[in-house]
C-alpha cells in the first residue's frame, strides 16, 4: 500500500518508519508542504491508499475536509478537534470516504479503556484521572483522558470526574485512573515508554481502513486488527 503521512513531528516520523518496515510505500508532507491542506488534491492523492494525520487540531480539520471530500481514506491520530466530528462523519458518508479516528492508537491504552470500564462498575468509589504529556502538546486535558472520563460516566452518569493535566518536558504520555473508597484505593496506570506504540496502532489502522467507506473510532475496530 501507499500511505501519505501528514506531519514530520516525532510521532509522524515514527509512523513513516513503521509503515516502511511493514512493507508499505510512504510519502510525507510537513506543514510547509501542505499549508491549509493545499497539497491534498486529486492528482496528489492518486494512488494513495490512506492518509495518516499527526498534525495539529486546526490542520487536521482542514486535512480531513480535503481528503474526505475526494472520497479518500484518512486515519487521524491528532486530537483536540472533536467539536467538528459530526461534520467530518457527514462528509465521509456523503462522499464515500473513510475516516478512522481515535484519542489514542496505542494497543496498551485500548486495554486501559476496557479495564477502566470494569473499574467503573464498582459502587462506593470516587474516580479521578491524571494525565502527563510533553510540554508542546496543545490540548489539555488529553483526548485519552477525556475518553477515560467518558467511559466512567457511561457507568456513573452525572458524576464529576476530575482530570489533572501536567505538561512536562518530553513525556511520552501517562494516564492514571484512580478509584478511592473509604476502605481502599485502586489504580490503573498506562505509561508510554516510547511513541512507537502509537505509530504501530496507526499503521495497523490504516491497513484496516484501506478500501473501506464510513467512519469509525479506533476503539470500535481494535478487535479486528
Amino acid at each position: 500500500m501507499l500511505f501519505l503521512i501528514l506531519g514530520k513531528g516525532k510521532t509522524g516520523s515514527l509512523v513513516a518508519d513503521v509503515a516502511r518496515q511493514r512493507g508499505h510505500g510512504v510519502r510525507v508532507y510537513d506543514i510547509n508542504e501542505n499549508p491549509h491542506a493545499s497539497a491534498l488534491t486529486a492528482p496528489n492523492l492518486a494512488g494513495v491508499d490512506v492518509v495518516i494525520d499527526f498534525t495539529t487540531p486546526e490542520a487536521a480539520v482542514e486535512n480531513m475536509r480535503a481528503v474526505l471530500a475526494l472520497g479518500c481514506r484518512i486515519v487521524v491520530g491528532t486530537t483536540g478537534w472533536y467539536a467538528q466530528l459530526a461534520e467530518m462523519k457527514a462528509i465521509a458518508h456523503r462522499r464515500g470516504g473513510g475516516l478512522l479516528y481515535g484519542t489514542n492508537f496505542s494497543m496498551g491504552v485500548q486495554k486501559l479503556f476496557r479495564l477502566t470500564a470494569e473499574l467503573a462498575k464498582l459502587d462506593g468509589y470516587h474516580f479521578a484521572i491524571t494525565e502527563t504529556h510533553h510540554s508542546s502538546k496543545v490540548d489539555a486535558p488529553s483526548g485519552t483522558a477525556l475518553t477515560l472520563k467518558e467511559i466512567i460516566n457511561s457507568f456513573k452518569p452525572g458524576i464529576d470526574i476530575p482530570i489533572t493535566s501536567h505538561r512536562v518536558g518530553d513525556a511520552k504520555g501517562e494516564h492514571i485512573v484512580t478509584a478511592t473508597s473509604e476502605h481502599d484505593v485502586l489504580e490503573l496506570r498506562h505509561d508510554a515508554q516510547s511513541r512507537r506504540g502509537f505509530a504501530i496502532g496507526a499503521v495497523r489502522g490504516a491497513e484496516w481502513i484501506a478500501g473501506k467507506s464510513g467512519a469509525w473510532e479506533f476503539r470500535e475496530i481494535f478487535d479486528q486488527l
